[in-house]
């Protein structure tokens, strides 16, 4: 047996997977928790960086709801674009002082999760999420879906 095929039955890539989404996404729900839980103090902080407080929000919403949907395997691909968006703009308003080798520092940093990010994006979560497992549900149920009546025509159609 080849090592690629001992890795297939032992299913590593998923095992790999669900590691590289936990250590993507720990970063996010930290911070984001961060923010929620110290809200005034990043709140004067994001107004001494010219933004206002609907920003601070939906940045901690982003981080928290993106970071768990990445973590969990919940539309993960659209949690990890979301999160690389996120991390392509953090680096080019926050960390343009190419001059500080700390910003340069952030700013390496931050290209190289938005990266990470889009790869996800494009393999997915793998076989070890919540989205398979609802997946695998929803295949095994020999539940008819509900058909929707419509009033003007009279007809039925399957709900879109």
């Amino acid at each position: 047996m080849t090592p690629v095929e001992l890795a297939e039955k032992l299913h590593a890539r998923d095992v790999v997977l669900l590691a590289g989404r936990l250590f993507l996404s720990l970063i996010f729900v930290h911070e984001g928790l961060q923010l929620a839980t110290h809200f005034e103090g990043a709140q004067k902080a994001m107004a001494a960086l010219g933004f206002g407080t609907p920003l601070l929000i939906a940045t901690i919403a982003l981080q928290l709801g993106a970071g768990l949907s990445v973590a969990l395997g919940i539309l993960a691909r659209l949690g990890a674009i979301g999160l690389g968006l996120f991390c392509l703009m953090t680096a080019s308003l926050f960390h343009t002082n190419f001059a500080s080798q700390n910003e340069l520092l952030h700013f390496e940093k931050d290209l190289a999760i938005a990266g990470g990010m889009f790869i996800l994006a494009l393999s997915g979560a793998g076989r070890l999420s919540v989205d398979r497992v609802l997946t695998g549900f929803a295949k095994d149920t020999k539940i008819d879906p509900p058909i929707e009546r419509h009033l003007s025509v009279g007809e039925t159609s399957l709900p879109v």
